[in-house]
């Protein structure tokens, strides 16, 4: 009776194995689509449509690595979220048929996988994808695609020398028994040891660009919505822009430039600018009087309930480390999904973590396309060369590896890491963990309120028309009885 008994269960371990084999690939497949196309959207189209068979074929070789990390990257977005709405999903069907196939090793198996996947990425794939595309071949070889193949792997083997070099050097400095008995035990030590660095490099990169990014939400869907202007006469400012749209497209088509020293392409960069003016004005005046006085202000107070809410729960993290030892974040190897909710709102609760996870995700990306360093890596639609979307790559996997370890440290859910992620030697160290909840809370709160301060003031400034003044005059040397005395005119 025992040897049926182990064949079924093998037999059941086997199709459990090939169902959550089938459900990765299937799941990789689709991310790896959509990555396909954004990154289509981007690229340069001149640098895979020339003449050169050779480099148009590493192009497309370097263009394929680069769309395998950024589904990576949208992989380790979504690890958190997914394994959340899972945990409700079997909360609340625990026996139904359908659901079977959510379990914990499928979700562990997810994690394992966006980790490996994760390291060959940044240590092997994107390095690879760059030198590849810089190397021309060894000098006296035969030209040709495999001669810049052994270049890009000699090359990469020293990098690769180099950095694990450093990576020993360092963990002797910080533990030098450790450093011995693992010098030879590359894939259970220095692998991990390597991308805990890296890890603990994308959670600061994001303590720094998240607070901006939640502050430029703001503004960037402003200019997506359509908004308000306090005291202003829409059909006044169109009636303008289409008279200088108008003298401007006059003075392009005819001779005039040549009796007045103006430069041509500014004007015409002038002419495009007005355009765009008077098309947004145009789709302001076509929106319903709902859409322009209620879907703006609705949309801010949305977004500054949402980071509110973020900054709340971070101070009260911050609380809960100094009484609560099981605040701190940890890994967990055995996932118990569907015994116990994640939080102590419910299903609700998992709803607003995971919109959080997701928000604080979209905040990162947008404060670190919009700080000074990283400008010159914005990508432009059908403008963007292979060296810019190999850059973007790499930054984009350093932020979303670090994004479940990011959202444990801060609080926003109590599902602790899986697999490797929970490995890190930085996470039980309580006052790198409390200073970073210290740093995020503060700053997230400096950069919400210069953002509002600045933002009102801004407004202020256009409804009463002092935008308009020449900038030789001070707009902060103006008494406020003139600026209300101003204001006061336009009402009546």
């Amino acid at each position: 009776m025992e040897a049926p008994e182990d064949v079924s269960v093998r037999e059941q371990l086997f199709h459990d194995r090939v169902r959550e084999t089938i459900i990765c690939v299937l799941l990789f497949i689709c991310l790896y689509i959509v990555s396909y196309l954004v990154i289509t959207h981007y690229k340069r189209n001149a640098e895979f449509t020339i003449d050169n068979s050779e480099d148009a074929t590493v192009n497309k070789i370097a263009l394929w690595l680069c769309t395998f990390t950024l589904s990576v990257s949208v992989g380790a977005v979504l690890l958190l979220p997914l394994s959340i709405l899972s945990n409700e999903v079997l909360l609340s069907f625990p026996q139904s048929y359908y659901m079977q196939w959510l379990n914990g090793s499928l979700i562990h198996g997810l994690w394992n996988i966006v980790f490996l996947f994760s390291n060959l990425s940044l240590v092997f794939l994107l390095p690879f994808a760059y030198f590849f595309t810089e190397s021309e071949g060894f000098a006296g070889s035969k030209k040709g695609v495999m001669a810049r193949l052994y270049e890009t792997a000699v090359v990469l083997s020293l990098l690769t020398l180099l950095v694990l070099g450093m990576v020993w050097v360092a963990s002797a400095i910080l533990d030098d028994n450790m450093a011995r008995q693992s010098l030879y035990d590359l894939w259970e030590y220095y692998l991990p040891y390597l991308y805990s660095c890296i890890s603990l490099f994308g959670v600061l990169l994001l303590l720094l660009c998240t607070p901006l990014g939640l502050s430029r939400m703001f503004s960037v869907t402003g200019r997506l919505l359509v908004k308000p202007r306090l005291l202003e006469d829409l059909d006044e400012t169109m009636s303008c822009a289409e008279f200088e749209e108008a003298s401007l497209s006059r003075n392009l088509t005819s001779g005039t430039l040549l009796w007045i020293n103006v430069n041509a392409e500014v004007l015409r960069n002038r002419f495009l600018n007005i355009q765009a003016r008077r098309i947004a004005l145009e789709i302001r005046k076509r929106a319903s009087p709902w859409q322009r006085n209620l879907g703006y202000p609705l949309a801010m107070l949305l977004l500054l309930a949402v980071t509110v809410v973020c900054v709340l729960i971070v101070c009260y993290h911050v609380v809960e480390l100094l009484f609560d030892d099981t605040a701190m974040p940890r890994g967990m190897e055995d996932p118990l999904l569907g015994a116990a909710s994640f939080s102590m709102f419910g299903s609700l609760g998992a709803a607003v973590q995971v919109i959080l996870i997701l928000y604080l995700m979209i905040s990162s990306v947008v404060g670190f396309y919009s700080s000074p360093l990283f400008t010159g890596l914005r990508p432009r639609a059908q403008d963007t060369t292979l060296t810019q979307i190999i850059g973007n790559c790499v930054s984009l996997l350093v932020l979303s590896s670090a994004l479940p370890v990011f959202s444990r440290t801060l609080g926003i859910t109590r599902f602790d890491l899986l697999g490797d992620f929970g490995r890190f030697n930085w996470l039980g160290n309580f006052h790198i963990v409390f200073l970073y909840n210290i740093l995020f809370a503060g700053l997230t709160s400096a950069c919400l309120i210069n953002t509002l301060t600045w933002t009102v003031q801004r407004e202020l400034i256009r409804a009463f028309g002092l935008h308009k003044l020449p900038s030789t005059v001070s707009r902060s040397t103006i008494p406020l009885r003139l600026l209300l005395a101003n204001g006061l005119s336009k009402i009546q």
